[in-house]
């Protein structure tokens, strides 16, 4: 696994107890809760036992959370999510955060998806992955349209933030019978 998780300057790796800072700097980020689908602060308290238990693999867990680091360097600098995996159905949805913006717009989200989306497929078998996405989040689906995500629906007035209600859209990628991703 550790070939199909390491690209030219990113690799994912497992989490573990010393990324309870990083964590904790995470979820505690107002700025992100939106995404995240998070309401409240998270203690490190929570974090340590999420860590603890973070060892289930994905068909226990129904979810993979792998950290994004550099090249050479053991620190995170972002995180990338399996969520909702269902192996019965051979689809997941998926998340990425590149923390902080210095860090952004480098290619280093892009090769960590992609790093992703082949484990998916290749790995896991699965034959679908999908991404909820702020309609006004330009990066983030200029990320995704990049591998050939697909728009396939769009939920009006999905989230609440600052007074306003904010359209979030559903991105879509099948894989065909060719291990190819289906584009229209």
């Amino acid at each position: 696994m550790r070939q199909t998780l390491r690209g030219h300057s990113v690799y994912l790796r497992a989490l573990e107890p010393e990324d309870l800072e990083f964590l904790y700097a995470i979820e505690n980020d107002e700025s992100i809760w939106e995404v995240s689908h998070t309401l409240t602060p998270y203690s490190r308290f929570l974090i340590r036992q999420y860590l603890e238990n973070a060892h289930q693999d994905i068909f226990e867990a129904k979810q993979l959370r792998l950290a994004i680091c550099l090249q050479e360097s053991t620190t995170a600098i972002g995180l990338i999510d399996l969520f909702d995996f269902d192996p019965v159905h051979r689809r997941a949805g998926v998340g990425i955060l590149i923390q902080n913006e210095d860090d952004r717009g480098k290619g280093l989200g892009k090769e960590a998806l992609e790093l992703l989306i082949k484990y998916a497929f290749h790995h896991l078998q699965l034959h679908q992955v999908y991404a909820n996405i702020g309609a006004e989040n330009s990066a983030s689906i200029a990320l995704f349209t990049t591998f050939g995500f697909q728009k396939i629906g769009l939920k009006k007035d999905w989230i609440y933030r600052n007074g306003q209600y904010f359209d979030e859209a559903l991105y879509q990628l099948i894989q065909n019978k060719n291990n190819e991703h289906v584009r229209e």
